[in-house]
Order: C-alpha cells, then structure tokens, then sequence
C-alpha cells in the first residue's frame, strides 16, 4: 500500500488579456492540495522500477511512440515515490487520487476507483493504451469535465477511462503534464490529446502555457513541501534567476554537463528531467566514474551504492551546468534521507547513494534527473517557448537527509 504524506502544493494563475477584443478573466492564485505517495518494498525494487521506466523512455523514443516498443515485458513492481492531487471529474465532481507526472501526458482514471458516467461525459469511442515500463494501462477514451479546485475547471478535457492497468495500486491514474508529443499514438484515430496544461491556457485561464514545481526534501511522514504553478513562476520559491535552457526531443530533455570535484563525468550530453523517477541516473561510464571517485560499494541488502560515515564526510559537490549555469548538488543531496532507511530495507544510521546506474548509453538518454533532483531545485517546463528552466531554492544546500 502506498503510505500518504501530506503536504500543500499551490496552482499560480496569473492575471491576462487575450490579444483579441473578446477579455478573459484570467483568476488568481489558486490553490489545490497534493499528498506525497511512496511505494516501497526493498531499494532493490525501487532501482528495478525506476530502470523499467528508463527502458520505456528509450523504447518510445527508438520507436517513435509505437505501440509494440512501448510495451515493457520484464515484470517489476511499481516502486516510486510521487506526488498525487486530488481531481474531480464528472458532473458530481467525483473526486480522483492522481499521480503528477512530468513524464507523460495523457490524462486517465479508473485504476482504483471506478469512473462512473454523468451528464458531462462523452465516449468518444476511441481506445486508449499507455505502457509506463513499471505499470500500463488501457481502456476508453472521453471527454468530461475536470475540476482541480472550485475556480479551476476544465469543461471538456481529454481523459483515458481503465478497463484494466497494472502498477498503480492505491492510486487512481495520472495527471500527465510532460509535452503534448508524448501522446501521439496512444489514442486510437487521434494524432495527439491537449493535456491539462493546454486546455487551461487555450481557455484564457492561465496567462502562460508552462507549469513550474518546487518541493523540498521530505525526510518523515508529515512533510508540507511542494506547489504546482501553472501560467507562471512563484518568486518565492526560488532565489535568484531562472535559467532556461532550449527542450531536447519528446521528453521534458536538456543537456548538461556534471562534475564530481575537479572530474566531469557527465559532458554535455542529452537527458531528461523527470518527476516518475525517482532517484538520479546516470549512464554507465558515468556512474562508474561517480563510483570510483566517491569510493561507494554496491550493497546487495538495498541495491543502492553506500558510504562509510568517513566516505560521506568526505564527499564533494555534484555540480550540474546548465545553460551555463552551475547548479550544486550537495553532499547531504546525495544519499537516501537516513530517516526513511526502514523504506528500503536499509540499516538505520547507515548512508546510502541516491545514484544509480542507467545502463549503455542511448542517445537522448544519458541521464535522468528524477524527484530526489527536483527536490533541491525549482523548475519551470513551458511548453509555449520550449524550453525549461531551474533555479536554486531555499532547500538547496539543506541537510535534511
């Protein structure tokens, strides 16, 4: 079962007008909350779901969304630590446990709770299939009314009804927010679905089409630590300037270069910023040379690299450079938060890596900067300019963990 952890996330709406006479009352800050949801039995799975999701990833990416590559057949549970809203959907407003997702962009129900038809719904008669590697789903897909607070509501959104799915135990769907190309081929007779984020700014509703996110380490089960902004930035959630960096592929991508003290390990090479991951991948050449340089061994209890407390003493900044822009990962940003050691089978008290290895390199995928990388950082996916931008936070350089 997934374990809640509460926590208040805030939508930003800015005010607009349309370029046209017709005004649009664009509303003000709105507000929904999020609970945190981790899905854990042993490091070794979690590792083993965050890989599956990489193979999907790369598989899309090979294929260009067919619906043969997407199919993951290697059996894994889904182990990830996440964040829900709750959605209503429907005439009655009937309310929808779903997972935040950077990482795709269909919108769907159904997993847990069953959808119900109501006055607002419309089968479209089309079908509807998406595979996650660690998870999938496929069903029907209609159009309905979807409600994420009293003042936000999208009228006539897109939105997959299950008739089956595996993986998503405790939840009830996705809110999908990555880009709009993820959903090519999945719908049947449908080039691509609007996501959530298109269907509020094409309805005045937000001034920008790009959503931005910040959280901060959440180290206990009682954490308040994120918001969600859509059509704009919230000033204080960062400190500093934004950087942004032109989008790479179908994926929220970038390129970045990392280094570890004085070697780079990674090169300016191609990945992806992802919100389904949940640790920091890195290609093989470059994990091992993180390996070699911070002395960890792999530990076979939890699957994860540790550190000696001498090790950990003595470990240097991951900088990533972006944009060219230096972002520091710090040495307390690098291991699993010592308090949630129980969550991965580990021994409590000892140190583990929150680094792991992604495999051979495939062009695109290098790396991928999953939720223990957000975590530290607040960042900005617009679609309208493609392109996604970081900046630091105030829980950059904490020491949380």
């Amino acid at each position: 079962m997934f374990s809640p952890v509460s926590l208040l996330t805030f939508v930003t709406l800015a005010l607009g007008i349309a370029a046209n006479p017709v005004i649009i009352d664009r509303s003000p800050i709105l507000s929904i909350p999020l609970s945190q949801i981790r899905n854990i039995t042993s490091g070794h799975n979690l590792v083993a779901s965050n890989l599956a999701r990489a193979q999907a990833f790369k598989d899309r990416s090979k294929a260009q969304g067919s619906a043969q590559a997407k199919r993951q057949t290697v059996p894994v549970t889904n182990e990830l630590v996440s964040y829900i809203a709750s959605v209503g959907v429907g005439a009655d407003d009937s309310q929808f446990d779903l997972i935040v997702d950077t990482g795709s962009s269909n919108t769907w129900v159904g997993a847990t709770k069953k959808y119900t038809q109501t006055s607002t719904s419309h089968s479209t008669g089309d079908s509807v299939e998406v595979s996650y590697g660690s998870g999938d789903f496929e069903g029907t897909e209609f159009t309905d009314q979807v409600t994420l607070s009293s003042s936000l509501v999208i009228k006539s959104q897109s939105i997959g009804v299950a008739s089956s799915s595996s993986g998503f135990e405790g939840v009830d769907g996705i809110i999908g927010i990555g880009p709009v190309d993820l959903t090519e081929d999945t719908v049947s007779r449908t080039t691509t679905v609007p996501t959530v984020t298109d269907n509020l700014f094409s309805a005045g509703t937000i001034a920008e089409n790009l959503v931005a996110i910040s959280f901060e380490p959440a180290t206990s089960d009682e954490s308040a630590n994120g918001e969600l902004d859509f059509g704009g930035t919230d000033s204080s959630k960062f400190t500093g300037d934004i950087t942004f960096t032109s989008k790479v592929g179908d994926f929220w991508g970038i390129s970045q270069s990392v280094s570890y003290g004085s070697e780079t390990i990674v090169s300016n090479l191609e990945g992806i910023v992802d919100t389904g991951t949940t640790l920091l991948l890195l290609v093989t050449n470059s994990y091992n040379a993180y390996v070699k340089a911070t002395g960890a061994v792999l530990d076979n209890t939890t699957g994860l690299l540790k550190v000696t407390e001498a090790q950990f003493n003595a470990l240097e900044n991951l900088v990533f450079t972006i944009g060219g822009t230096e972002f520091t990962f710090t040495p307390n940003a690098q291991i699993w938060p010592r308090s949630l050691n129980a969550e991965i089978g580990g021994v409590a008290g000892d140190i583990y890596l929150i680094v792991s290895d992604l495999g051979a390199e495939t062009e695109g995928f290098s790396f991928i900067n999953g939720m223990v990388w957000l975590e530290r950082f607040y960042s900005v996916f617009d679609t309208a300019n493609s392109q996604v931008g970081f900046a630091t936070t105030p829980f950059t350089t904490a020491t949380t963990n």
